[in-house]
C-alpha cells in the first residue's frame, strides 16, 4: 500500500490540526457576530470580521447527510463499505467526515453522534451517540 495523503496544516489552519493532535476538535467563533465558522479561514464569512478565535466545539452533532462508498481509490480498498457523512454540529456548522463504529446500513439522516478522534495521523471521525 502507498502512503496516504493527508492534510498539510498552513497558517490558517493549524489551530484545528493542533487541537486534533491532542484530541480535542476546534472550531472558531467570529468576535464581531459571534457565529460559529468551519471550515477554517481568515476572514468570517458572514460578516468579514478578522477576529476569529478558535474554540473548543461540544463534538456533538446529527448526520445531515450520507452516502455509502462501495469503490474507493486504491489506499482505501480495504475500508470498503464506508460511510461518508456532513454532520451538522450542536454550534450550527456543517463539517464532512466519515462516520466510525456503526454498519453502513445502521445510518440514518438526523442520527445523533459525537467526535472520535482517531488514527494515525489523527483525524476527526464521527460516531453513533
Amino acid at each position: 500500500m502507498s502512503e496516504r495523503a493527508f492534510p498539510v496544516p498552513d497558517a490558517v489552519t493549524r489551530p484545528f490540526w493542533d487541537g486534533v493532535a491532542k484530541g480535542v476538535l476546534r472550531i472558531q467563533r467570529c468576535r464581531g457576530c459571534d457565529r460559529h465558522v468551519f471550515y477554517p479561514r481568515a476572514v468570517c464569512p458572514f460578516c468579514m470580521d478578522a477576529g476569529l478565535e478558535w474554540v473548543e466545539a461540544s463534538g456533538a452533532g446529527v448526520v445531515h447527510s450520507f452516502t455509502v462508498v462501495h469503490r474507493a481509490p486504491p489506499d482505501y480498498r480495504d475500508e470498503v463499505p464506508y460511510v461518508v457523512a456532513l454532520v451538522d454540529l450542536a454550534e450550527g456548522v456543517r463539517m464532512m467526515t466519515r462516520l466510525v463504529d456503526v454498519a453502513p446500513d445502521g445510518v440514518t439522516v438526523g442520527m445523533p453522534v459525537e467526535v472520535a478522534i482517531q488514527g494515525e495521523p489523527r483525524l476527526p471521525y464521527f460516531r453513533p451517540r
